[in-house]
């Protein structure tokens, strides 16, 4: 049987209370969609608010244009997905194997204390299905608990944007929190690898977390494993 994969998208526009536009980033969402595709599986978008997802720009030109967002912007039934993104408060967990939360700034203050979210993703805690997320996408991550009570992240590894990414393009002062210190704050053991911007990507049991945009394709082969495993 098909295995169905739920993304979770950022409805969030702007950087905190600027005008400056934001959203989610494309390659995280396309690179995931086009891999878990080529495999099979069903994989329905949903955001915060539902409807059409905010894109940042930035994400869908060069020089971060990349094939599979070309292709995706090209293809009309995954991009009625992306317009036409399902409520955050229509979902339930339990037709899905996996969910996975791409970022983009958006998320930053979207998702941390979201309850629809948090209530989400402990259902996959409780029935141990795939967790997985990329770049800012751990944002959704920071209020989840295990089945134990403590945080989710507590003593897994994990990876997310680095301090050191956010403070390359200047937005350090902008984010409501700097995510890798966050996670380490949970009992996280955070690792990174030793480049900014190279893909890096861990798998902890069902729990699956990429660095930045360019690991969104590892992320997505690590939640193929994770999902064969079971």
């Amino acid at each position: 049987m098909a295995k169905n994969i739920l993304i979770v998208c950022t409805s969030w526009d702007k950087l905190g209370d600027t005008h400056e536009p934001t959203g989610c980033w494309a390659e995280e969402v396309m690179a995931p969609y086009y891999i878990w595709k080529k495999h099979g599986y069903n994989v329905t978008i949903a955001s915060v608010k539902g409807g059409e997802v905010p894109m940042d720009e930035a994400s869908l030109n060069p020089p971060y244009l990349t094939k599979e967002v070309e292709d995706f912007l090209l293809d009309d039934e995954a991009m009625k997905g992306l317009m036409e993104s399902v409520p955050l408060s229509s979902v339930t967990g339990n037709e899905y194997d996996a969910v996975f939360l791409p970022g983009g700034h958006g998320t930053c203050w979207d998702f941390p204390d979201n309850a629809e979210l948090v209530a989400l993703l402990s259902h996959f805690v409780e029935f141990n299905k795939v967790i997985s997320a990329v770049c800012h996408g751990p944002m959704g991550l920071v209020n989840v608990k295990g089945t134990d009570g403590q945080p989710l992240v507590a003593g897994k590894k994990v990876t997310c944007f680095s301090d050191a990414e956010e403070i390359a393009v200047a937005k350090e002062k902008l984010v409501p929190f700097m995510l890798e210190t966050r996670l380490k704050e949970l009992g996280a053991l955070y690792e990174c690898g030793p480049e900014n911007w190279a893909p890096y990507a861990l798998r902890d049991g069902n729990l699956v977390t990429g660095r930045n945009p360019a690991s969104s394709a590892r992320v997505a082969d690590l939640v193929v494993d994770a999902l064969t495993s079971q």
